[in-house]
């Protein structure tokens, strides 16, 4: 049996990210997400309705600020107490799951997706899934980017600015930007 390019994705296959299943379920994501950025707040809610229907799982007292963004929502999934600052930007086209007590500072990101190296495949809309798991009690400074298929352990500590292209142990505190040029083979 063919698998389709959601299966594929969920697999941790290569799959083709332009494929109309996949379209209709970031639309779908699309108006969950507006529909939270846009409602008034309410002291009443830890998680907008729309994003509690919208993610695989959540625990209570959950707090998004807006704006908020994500790429399907359904890859999702919250411990109790977790807190995201405002601008936080979740591609989860892999499963993201973020533990208990955990706080995102501003404009944290959080990618998944790995795009293909071979320019004309790219183009193509082909891409690959990699998980990523924030444990409990972490804490992600402002503007951190999350790379595809990193791990955060308990009690860790990513410093604004920071970009994680490894896992981090627990109780380890990460900062800087290791961006450098990639030699040609």
């Amino acid at each position: 049996m063919t698998k389709t390019e959601r299966q594929k994705m969920q697999a941790g296959d290569w799959y083709c990210c332009l494929d109309s299943e996949l379209a209709a379920l970031r639309h779908q994501a699309r108006v969950a997400v507006h529909q939270h950025n846009t409602a008034p707040p309410d002291p009443a809610e830890h998680l907008s309705p729309a994003l509690a229907a919208l993610f695989a799982a959540h625990g209570e007292n959950c707090l998004i600020e807006t704006p908020f963004h994500c790429a399907y929502g359904i890859n999702i999934t919250l411990g109790n107490n977790v807190y995201m600052n405002a601008g936080c930007t979740i591609l989860d086209t892999a499963a993201v799951t973020i533990g208990d007590g955990t706080m995102l500072g501003p404009n944290v990101q959080i990618y998944c997706a790995q795009h293909h190296k071979d320019r004309g495949l790219r183009a193509k809309g082909l891409e690959i899934a990699y998980p990523v798991t924030l444990g409990a009690d972490v804490w992600i400074g402002g503007g951190a980017i999350l790379l595809p298929g990193v791990t955060i352990g308990d009690g860790a500590i990513v410093g604004a600015g920071a970009v994680v292209t490894k896992d981090v142990a627990a109780g380890e505190t990460v900062t800087s930007n290791p961006a450098a040029p990639v030699a040609k083979r």
